[in-house]
């Protein structure tokens, strides 16, 4: 039977064809002036990869973009007379999920503070649309092209929260092994490797690498989210070969908050783990 997914946000609010649109419209207009999504990523602080997912229309250009990317491209005042229409969409947006997300991904949208430990895979507020298409293609049992897709897009999505201001605090602290597991294959790892440190270099993102020499290592047993609700209430997330389980019970939370505290103390420094990571981007 194929698995039924929900829309991804713009489907869910009818939004689709404005942002298709307007993707097209910033590739035509980024190849009128002869460059790369790679340059032009460059020129307005964005990967490729997220060039790519706006001109797709399955990531929302946010207004500040569409400020800088009128002039840059010299689009003469068009990209910013949809801004109007881009905030309109943006009010009305609502991350949808699996059943069984949902509840975390609602609160994730709203948090005040984001806390993420990974010994797996990258996080998926972190991953290129490359990498993270790598992943759900490797899923067992089998995805369908079509619902590939649509996670895809949904991971993107996500994404919105890290341009968001007044912005959330975040922190990622990631295993080394996660750096070193290809998944993709090097280009896309390459690819990763790099966008890591666009988002490591944010003011906002403080990311750290918890080094395989390290003899002390206080959460061997799995990855886990920390998050900060409005309302200062702190909630944990993990989830085992998609099992799922929100924590709210504050004893459980605050063994969960220590480990994470232990991690920290223990990972290399935010600038040393983007030293580690450029290093590793070098030999692929």
């Amino acid at each position: 039977m194929e698995e039924r997914r929900p829309e991804t946000p713009a489907e869910a609010e009818g939004t689709t064809g404005l942002f298709t649109a307007l993707g097209k419209m910033l590739r035509l207009l980024r190849e009128r002036r002869g460059l790369t999504q790679k340059e032009f990523g460059e020129l307005v602080s964005y990967g490729p990869d997220q060039i790519s997912a706006m001109e797709r229309g399955v990531r929302t250009p946010q207004p500040d973009f569409l400020e800088k990317a009128d002039e840059l491209l010299d689009a003469g005042g068009l990209l910013k007379e949809v801004i109007p229409d881009v905030k309109e969409a943006m009010a009305k947006a609502r991350t949808r999920h699996p059943e069984w997300y949902r509840g975390y991904a609602a609160l994730e949208a709203e948090a005040t503070a984001l806390h993420v430990y990974s010994n797996q895979l990258v996080p998926g507020l972190l991953q290129t649309e490359e990498y993270a298409r790598a992943v759900f293609s490797q899923w067992r049992p089998l995805l369908s092209e079509e619902t590939i897709e649509k996670r895809v897009a949904d991971r993107m999505a996500r994404q919105r929260i890290l341009e968001l201001w007044p912005s959330p605090t975040f922190s990622f602290v990631l295993d080394e092994s996660v750096l070193l597991r290809p998944v993709g294959g090097p280009e896309v790892s390459a690819a990763q490797l790099e966008n890591l440190l666009l988002i490591g270099n944010m003011r906002t993102v403080a990311l750290q690498v918890m080094p395989m020499y390290r003899e002390e290592q206080p959460s061997m047993d799995g990855p886990f989210n920390l998050l900060t609700v409005k309302k200062g209430e702190q909630v944990a997330y993990v989830e085992i070969h998609t099992y799922p389980r929100l924590i709210t019970d504050a004893e459980e939370v605050r063994v969960l908050n220590e480990r994470y505290g232990l991690l920290r103390a223990h990972a290399l420094r935010p600038n040393e783990s983007l030293d580690l990571i450029e290093r590793l981007r070098g030999r692929l």
